[in-house]
């Protein structure tokens, strides 16, 4: 996986004064590159801190010090209580969102809003999944007949699942509100060095340590994703591969996301209702 494709990156980047945006994962690895990538652009943001505000954007890291406001809003995804408190701190605070990158929630009418005066196609929702999409879920990516998993599966199975749940929402999100102008993508960043290898015993991560690149290339995968002049409504739902390209989805991945009536499975639609059920009582 080379990374010369890369041709979206912060030399070709625009000057994104005036926008706002939420990251993801801000405090570490490839939030973290995307978000400097982002700061240095001139852009207000919100880095949504998974861990302890304390922990991102420490000045020795290189962070520009110019008059730019960012805002930290604490999210617990351990903790579902967190998101409606996390979101309504942000909707306190701003009266647009740009670009979130990795999930949407609470803030679609925000969303809906600023797509309404904002130049068309530039309003997006950006589905971070992974490879594992590709090689660790079933047929079908999703098996709505087992998401409490009273047949256990590996953990790589699980995880595979929850990546192509991240595809299946991409591509859901995208038919409900392509009409109000918001572009929804998914995307692998690529086979990155992140914190996902802190549990793995030493030996495996010095063999993968050969395979792996650095998070800047995947913040180069995001940035495409949320801000490429390429990414038009024509994309909406689009799955986009390493380091800013479009790809091509398996085939039953893409059945997944038609309707019956379609010709498809049905399944994205599904796990769209189911996933909301979910997270019901926490909103």
């Amino acid at each position: 996986m080379s990374t010369a494709g890369a041709k979206f990156t912060e030399k070709t980047l625009l000057d994104q004064a005036g926008k706002v945006f939420i990251v993801t994962g801000s405090s570490s690895g490839v939030g973290k590159e995307l978000a400097q990538i982002l700061y240095s652009h001139n852009a207000n943001k919100a880095g949504k801190a998974i861990e302890s505000i304390k922990a991102a954007f420490p000045n020795s890291n290189g962070i520009p010090q110019v008059e730019r406001p960012i805002v930290f809003l604490h999210l617990d995804l351990d903790d579902l209580t967190t998101i409606k408190k996390s979101a309504e701190e942000f909707l306190s605070k701003e009266q647009r969102l740009d670009v979130f990158w990795n999930n949407a929630g609470l803030l679609t009418p925000i969303l809906v809003k600023t797509a309404k005066t904002a130049p068309l196609g530039t309003v997006r929702v950006v589905w971070v999944s992974s490879s594992t999409a590709d090689s660790f879920s079933p047929n079908g990516r999703v098996d709505m007949d087992n998401l409490d998993y009273k047949e256990d599966k590996s953990a790589w199975h699980k995880y595979g699942v929850s990546k192509a749940g991240n595809v299946l929402h991409s591509s859901e999100y995208a038919k409900r509100y392509g009409n109000d102008g918001i572009v929804s993508v998914s995307l692998n960043p690529g086979n990155l060095k992140t914190e996902l290898q802190r549990s793995f015993p030493r030996f495996q991560r010095i063999i993968i340590s050969f395979l792996l690149y650095s998070p800047i290339h995947g913040a180069y995968t995001e940035l495409f994703a949320g801000l490429s002049a390429n990414g038009s409504m024509e994309k909406t739902g689009a799955w986009i591969i390493p380091w800013g390209r479009f790809g091509h989805l398996r085939k039953d991945i893409i059945a997944a996301t038609k309707e019956v009536a379609e010709g498809g499975m049905g399944i994205a639609g599904n796990f769209w209702d189911w996933s909301e059920e979910q997270v019901k009582p926490y909103l």
